[in-house]
Protein backbone atom coordinates (compact mmCIF):
# COMPACT_ATOMS: atom_id res chain seq x y z
CA UNK A 1 0.00 0.00 0.00
CA UNK A 2 2.74 2.44 0.81
CA UNK A 3 4.45 1.48 -2.39
CA UNK A 4 1.39 2.35 -4.46
CA UNK A 5 1.06 5.74 -2.77
CA UNK A 6 4.72 6.51 -3.50
CA UNK A 7 4.29 5.49 -7.11
CA UNK A 8 1.27 7.78 -7.52
CA UNK A 9 3.15 10.69 -5.98
CA UNK A 10 6.08 10.15 -8.33
CA UNK A 11 3.77 10.24 -11.40
CA UNK A 12 2.07 13.42 -10.17
CA UNK A 13 5.45 15.09 -9.62
CA UNK A 14 6.53 14.32 -13.18
CA UNK A 15 3.40 15.90 -14.69
CA UNK A 16 3.64 19.31 -12.81
CA UNK A 17 7.26 20.01 -13.30
CA UNK A 18 6.62 22.63 -15.97
CA UNK A 19 7.27 26.31 -14.87
CA UNK A 20 4.51 27.66 -17.01
CA UNK A 21 1.99 25.65 -15.07
CA UNK A 22 2.94 27.41 -11.81
CA UNK A 23 2.11 31.03 -12.87
CA UNK A 24 -1.33 32.24 -14.03
CA UNK A 25 -1.83 33.24 -17.64
CA UNK A 26 -2.27 36.97 -18.50
CA UNK A 27 -5.90 36.41 -19.50
CA UNK A 28 -6.65 35.03 -16.07
CA UNK A 29 -4.93 38.04 -14.46
CA UNK A 30 -7.01 40.52 -16.48
CA UNK A 31 -10.29 38.71 -15.69
CA UNK A 32 -9.30 38.52 -12.02
CA UNK A 33 -8.39 42.24 -11.98
CA UNK A 34 -11.70 43.19 -13.64
CA UNK A 35 -13.66 40.99 -11.23
CA UNK A 36 -11.79 42.55 -8.32
CA UNK A 37 -12.51 46.08 -9.65
CA UNK A 38 -16.24 45.31 -10.09
CA UNK A 39 -16.40 43.74 -6.65
CA UNK A 40 -14.45 46.66 -5.13
CA UNK A 41 -16.76 49.23 -6.82
CA UNK A 42 -19.87 47.32 -5.66
CA UNK A 43 -18.50 47.15 -2.10
CA UNK A 44 -17.52 50.82 -2.15
CA UNK A 45 -20.81 52.08 -3.59
CA UNK A 46 -23.39 50.00 -1.70
CA UNK A 47 -21.95 47.79 1.01
CA UNK A 48 -19.58 50.20 2.81
CA UNK A 49 -22.16 53.03 3.12
CA UNK A 50 -24.73 50.61 4.50
CA UNK A 51 -22.14 49.13 6.81
CA UNK A 52 -21.14 52.66 7.98
CA UNK A 53 -24.81 53.59 8.46
CA UNK A 54 -25.43 50.43 10.44
CA UNK A 55 -22.32 51.03 12.57
CA UNK A 56 -23.34 54.68 13.16
CA UNK A 57 -26.85 53.59 14.20
CA UNK A 58 -25.37 51.03 16.54
CA UNK A 59 -22.97 53.63 17.99
CA UNK A 60 -25.85 56.10 18.47
CA UNK A 61 -28.01 53.42 20.09
CA UNK A 62 -25.22 52.41 22.47
CA UNK A 63 -24.50 56.09 23.27
CA UNK A 64 -28.19 56.68 24.00
CA UNK A 65 -28.38 53.62 26.22
CA UNK A 66 -25.27 54.75 28.11
CA UNK A 67 -26.75 58.22 28.62
CA UNK A 68 -30.05 56.68 29.70
CA UNK A 69 -28.19 54.38 32.12
CA UNK A 70 -26.31 57.37 33.54
CA UNK A 71 -29.57 59.30 33.97
CA UNK A 72 -31.17 56.29 35.64
CA UNK A 73 -28.16 55.92 37.94
CA UNK A 74 -28.37 59.60 38.93
CA UNK A 75 -32.10 59.24 39.63
CA UNK A 76 -31.43 56.11 41.67
CA UNK A 77 -28.75 57.96 43.66
CA UNK A 78 -31.18 60.83 44.24
CA UNK A 79 -33.93 58.44 45.35
CA UNK A 80 -31.48 56.64 47.62
CA UNK A 81 -30.52 59.95 49.22
CA UNK A 82 -34.22 60.80 49.66
CA UNK A 83 -34.93 57.41 51.22
CA UNK A 84 -32.01 57.77 53.58
CA UNK A 85 -33.23 61.23 54.60
CA UNK A 86 -36.74 59.86 55.13
CA UNK A 87 -35.33 56.98 57.15
CA UNK A 88 -33.37 59.39 59.33
CA UNK A 89 -36.52 61.53 59.77
CA UNK A 90 -38.51 58.41 60.62
CA UNK A 91 -35.96 57.36 63.21
CA UNK A 92 -36.05 60.85 64.72
CA UNK A 93 -39.85 60.82 64.74
CA UNK A 94 -39.87 57.35 66.33
CA UNK A 95 -37.45 58.52 69.03
CA UNK A 96 -39.60 61.61 69.65
CA UNK A 97 -42.76 59.48 69.95
CA UNK A 98 -41.00 57.07 72.31
CA UNK A 99 -39.80 59.97 74.45
CA UNK A 100 -43.29 61.49 74.51
CA UNK A 101 -44.73 58.11 75.52
CA UNK A 102 -42.11 57.81 78.25
CA UNK A 103 -42.94 61.29 79.57
CA UNK A 104 -46.68 60.53 79.39
CA UNK A 105 -46.14 57.24 81.25
CA UNK A 106 -44.11 59.04 83.93
CA UNK A 107 -46.88 61.62 84.26
CA UNK A 108 -49.57 58.94 84.50
CA UNK A 109 -47.53 57.07 87.09
CA UNK A 110 -47.06 60.28 89.10
CA UNK A 111 -50.80 61.05 88.82
CA UNK A 112 -51.72 57.53 89.95
CA UNK A 113 -49.29 57.74 92.86
CA UNK A 114 -50.65 61.15 93.86
CA UNK A 115 -54.24 59.91 93.62
CA UNK A 116 -53.38 56.80 95.64
CA UNK A 117 -51.63 58.94 98.27
CA UNK A 118 -54.59 61.32 98.46
CA UNK A 119 -57.01 58.40 98.71
CA UNK A 120 -54.91 56.79 101.43
CA UNK A 121 -54.77 60.06 103.36
CA UNK A 122 -58.51 60.53 102.95
CA UNK A 123 -59.09 56.97 104.15
CA UNK A 124 -56.83 57.54 107.15
CA UNK A 125 -58.62 60.81 107.96
CA UNK A 126 -62.03 59.12 107.65
CA UNK A 127 -60.85 56.29 109.88
CA UNK A 128 -59.47 58.74 112.43
CA UNK A 129 -62.72 60.70 112.35
CA UNK A 130 -64.74 57.51 112.78
CA UNK A 131 -62.47 56.48 115.63
CA UNK A 132 -62.85 59.90 117.27
CA UNK A 133 -66.65 59.84 116.86
CA UNK A 134 -66.82 56.28 118.21
CA UNK A 135 -64.53 57.18 121.10
CA UNK A 136 -66.66 60.21 121.92
CA UNK A 137 -69.82 58.11 121.75
CA UNK A 138 -68.30 55.39 123.93
CA UNK A 139 -66.90 58.01 126.25
CA UNK A 140 -70.32 59.65 126.46
CA UNK A 141 -72.03 56.32 127.17
CA UNK A 142 -69.37 55.48 129.68
CA UNK A 143 -69.82 58.87 131.36
CA UNK A 144 -73.55 58.30 131.58
CA UNK A 145 -73.13 54.80 133.00
CA UNK A 146 -70.41 55.88 135.41
CA UNK A 147 -72.53 58.84 136.47
CA UNK A 148 -75.54 56.64 137.13
CA UNK A 149 -73.41 54.19 139.07
CA UNK A 150 -71.76 57.02 141.03
CA UNK A 151 -75.11 58.64 141.88
CA UNK A 152 -76.57 55.35 142.93
CA UNK A 153 -73.57 54.59 145.14
CA UNK A 154 -73.52 58.10 146.52
CA UNK A 155 -77.24 57.85 147.22
CA UNK A 156 -76.72 54.62 149.08
CA UNK A 157 -73.79 56.02 150.99
CA UNK A 158 -75.49 59.28 151.85
CA UNK A 159 -78.84 57.62 152.10
CA UNK A 160 -80.69 60.22 150.23
CA UNK A 161 -81.37 61.07 146.67
CA UNK A 162 -79.43 63.83 145.00
CA UNK A 163 -81.05 66.44 142.87
CA UNK A 164 -80.37 66.73 139.17
CA UNK A 165 -77.80 69.59 139.34
CA UNK A 166 -75.85 67.96 142.11
CA UNK A 167 -76.00 64.74 140.17
CA UNK A 168 -74.50 66.34 137.03
CA UNK A 169 -71.80 68.08 139.06
CA UNK A 170 -70.77 64.85 140.78
CA UNK A 171 -70.62 62.99 137.44
CA UNK A 172 -68.42 65.66 135.81
CA UNK A 173 -66.07 65.76 138.80
CA UNK A 174 -65.75 61.98 138.81
CA UNK A 175 -65.11 61.77 135.06
CA UNK A 176 -62.49 64.50 135.23
CA UNK A 177 -60.81 62.64 138.07
CA UNK A 178 -60.89 59.34 136.11
CA UNK A 179 -59.61 61.04 132.96
CA UNK A 180 -56.70 62.63 134.86
CA UNK A 181 -55.87 59.28 136.37
CA UNK A 182 -55.86 57.55 132.95
CA UNK A 183 -53.80 60.35 131.40
CA UNK A 184 -51.14 59.95 134.09
CA UNK A 185 -50.93 56.18 133.53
Amino acid sequence: MIATILALLAEAAEETNDKADLYPHWEELVVGALAFAVLFFFMWKWVLPRLNTMLEERRTKIQGELEKAETTRKEADHLLADYRAQLADSKGEANRIIEEARVAADQVRADIQAAATEEAQATVLRAQEEIRVERDRVFSELRDQVGEIAVELAGRVVGESLDESAHARLIDDYIDEVTRGNAQN
